[in-house]
């Protein structure tokens, strides 16, 4: 048998038994686990805050014991009886940027963290594990979901916020379920929102490979209402009140706008199927911010908000780097040049052929000069994820480098292609 029919054949099987393993060992419900990551730059610890049953699962049913990609945390559940790892998944936080602040050497915080999870029929050990930048485990926790727990908190079954579906390509067993939040907008200002979620719902299917892989997608706008309109700008004194409590200058950096009140976020999304968060701000000031499997968080009415939202959902979703970098390294520490980052899109060349090395074409020098951009479409260009020396991204260009650039890069295109067709094949 050839090696690729032989791969085929390996690759059905296993999607059969992953389709029967979900069916084996979980309900269609979703278990939501509220955890409290605190400490400071020496010292990490992660709390069980609470847990939460939701009436559907809208994530995906195969590939349930596999990771799409590192990240800078994990989650693994096993069946409590044997050992047997049911689930898992990756994330990154906003704890864990935190912890490389100035700010983490002088006090300690408490970050809240929300993760979705197949609800299990019986009980199980969940295990979630925080990494440091150069992999090493910084912090982890380990607890046992009994199913039958009575203070599990029932939600999603009353008091659903109002929504809208702009997209609706399937079930959502069968697709990815992305909602789009309202933040700073006033109950008489939903149509308005309802407006700049369609915009940033064309602005994605703008972009390869989302456009061509449109059916894969359903799109709903959830019309989470706040008591101000706007946002919080704190540079300027201003401090709305908002539904999610998001401002910029975060970790006093003017245009990073986040929002630290994760559970709010997902308390508006309880009763609608969703796996994947976007945040419009009703604000004109320039910023946001994306982090991977969390959410996306992006002003609406600035110039640029098409462009921004496209770009941090590659964050969000597609567990993307920054591809622009500063000439004086000012961050050159965010990226220990030591190790392989296990974004898809930048490289320190520890481990290139895990990357894109395959996609650089015979006689391309490496690395590529960036005066020869328009001869060298995928190369190896220096300069990335914020440090001029030592890392290095695909393209002279891309949509994770700059506003200006009209699309992802051939790298970034086939990362997310990947990460799609694991969510929904």
């Amino acid at each position: 048998m050839k090696k690729s029919n032989l791969l085929l054949v390996c690759l059905f099987a296993c999607l059969g038994l992953s389709a029967q393993s979900f069916d084996r060992y979980f309900t269609d419900q979703t278990l939501r686990v509220d955890y409290l990551f605190t400490g400071n730059a020496e010292h990490q610890a992660i709390c069980l805050d609470e847990l939460s049953v939701l009436p559907r699962w809208a994530g995906r049913r195969h590939h349930l014991d596999e990771l799409p990609l590192a990240g800078n945390g994990q989650i693994v559940m096993r069946d409590a009886a044997d050992s047997t790892v049911i689930y898992c998944t990756s994330f990154s936080s906003l704890f864990q940027e935190w912890l490389e602040t100035e700010e983490a050497r002088q006090t300690d915080r408490g970050f809240e963290n929300t993760f979705l999870l197949p609800y299990p029929q019986r009980p199980a050990v969940v295990e979630i594990t925080l990494f440091d930048p150069h992999r090493k485990v910084r912090t982890r926790m380990t607890h046992t979901v009994d199913p039958q727990n009575i203070l599990i908190h029932q939600r999603g079954l009353t008091h659903i916020t109002p929504h809208r579906y702009l997209l609706q390509s399937g079930p959502a067993d069968r697709c990815i379920d992305v909602a789009i939040l309202a933040e700073g907008y006033t109950s008489n200002e939903m149509e308005t929102f309802y407006q700049d979620a369609r915009i940033a719902c064309e602005s994605l299917f703008g972009h390869e490979p989302f456009r061509s892989l449109k059916d894969k997608f359903n799109i709903v706008a959830v019309a989470s209402p706040s008591e101000d309109s706007g946002v919080s700008i704190p540079r300027l004194n201003e401090w709305k009140s908002t539904a999610f409590h998001s401002h910029f200058s975060t970790f006093y950096s003017d245009r990073y706008l986040t929002t630290s009140r994760l559970k709010s976020l997902h308390d508006a999304l309880a009763g609608i199927d969703y796996e994947h968060i976007i945040v419009l701000a009703n604000t004109d000031e320039y910023g946001g911010g994306g982090i991977y499997n969390s959410y996306t968080l992006t002003t609406a009415h600035h110039e640029d908000f098409r462009p921004v939202v496209v770009h941090e959902f590659g964050h969000s979703f597609g567990g993307l780097a920054d591809e622009y970098f500063y000439d004086e390294d000012i961050m050159n520490d965010t990226y220990p040049t030591d190790v392989e980052p296990w974004e898809q899109n930048v490289t320190t060349r520890v481990d290139f052929a895990s990357k894109w090395q395959d996609m650089i074409p015979q006689g391309t020098p490496v690395p590529t000069p960036a005066e020869d951009f328009n001869t060298h479409k995928v190369g190896l260009y220096e300069g990335a994820a914020y440090s001029s020396k030592g890392l290095y991204r695909a393209s002279y260009n891309c949509r994770m480098r700059t506003n200006e650039y009209p699309a992802f890069c051939p790298v970034c295109q086939r990362a997310l292609r990947r990460l799609i067709t694991f969510y929904t094949e």
